[in-house]
């Protein structure tokens, strides 16, 4: 389980998160979505240890992001915006490496990349350096090395953004089976139909500050839309 409490966070001056709460529950996939600048890489840098809050408190399973980053770091997997490959290194040895850090070795881990090369699809360049990558081989190796260890706690930034129709649906359905399995799965979309598709919870933040948080019907419901669209943009609205 995910938590937030609070979070301030500014950067020369500018508050990029006010007081931002939330929490994601184990056995749903819930969506962070709002405008551009409005927090949400922010919120998942600190939740995933890279930034420390000027106040306030996140938390993977009780444990602190900012007091007790290896407890955190051994409990999430984490796809961040900046994928961030090492050119020399093919995208077995990249998910291998990451294994690695992870405490796994041997025909346990071998056989989990066997398995995450055949599900995402990279048969074809697996073993190729990474430098000429298009975006999508960039993006499934990122999410090759996010899921090896197999983390209860997975944060997705954007996961479908540059792969073809066939492989953000494959994608989609690997979430939802991660969701299935009773781990918690936190995301970043800024494709409403994707976030339809996919999320138990929808937190909206604009400006630093949560606008809306919810079920999907329940944001319906609240802001009299039946358009997952409109309903981002009455709620970003309102706060504004």
């Amino acid at each position: 389980m995910i938590e937030v409490e609070s979070l301030w966070k500014s950067f020369n001056g500018v508050e990029a998160l006010r007081g931002i709460g939330f929490s994601a529950r184990d056995g749903e996939i819930t969506g962070l979505i709002g405008p551009n600048g409005a927090g949400k890489t922010t919120t998942l840098r600190i939740l995933y240890t890279v930034l420390r809050p000027d106040q306030g408190l996140a938390s993977v399973d009780g444990f602190d992001s900012t007091r007790q980053r290896r407890q955190v770091q051994q409990r999430i997997g984490v796809l961040p915006d900046n994928r961030g490959l090492y050119p020399r290194l093919t995208a077995r040895e990249h998910i291998r490496y990451y294994g690695r850090l992870h405490g796994l070795n041997g025909d346990q881990l071998e056989s989990r990349i066997d398995r995450l090369i055949e599900r995402l699809g990279m048969e074809d360049f697996c073993d190729r350096r990474a430098k000429g990558y298009s975006k999508g081989q960039t993006l499934k190796v990122a999410l090759g090395r996010a899921l090896v260890h197999e983390p209860h706690n997975v944060m997705f930034d954007e996961p479908t953004n540059g792969l073809d129709i066939a492989s953000s649906r494959a994608v989609r359905q690997l979430i939802r089976e991660i969701r299935d399995q009773g781990r918690c799965v936190l995301f970043s979309s800024h494709i409403m139909q994707e976030v339809e598709a996919l999320c138990d919870r929808i937190v909206v933040i604009a400006e630093g500050r949560v606008v809306a948080d919810g079920t999907p019907e329940d944001l319906r419901q609240s802001t009299g839309r039946a358009d997952l669209e409109d309903v981002f943009l009455r709620a970003v609205a309102v706060e504004d």
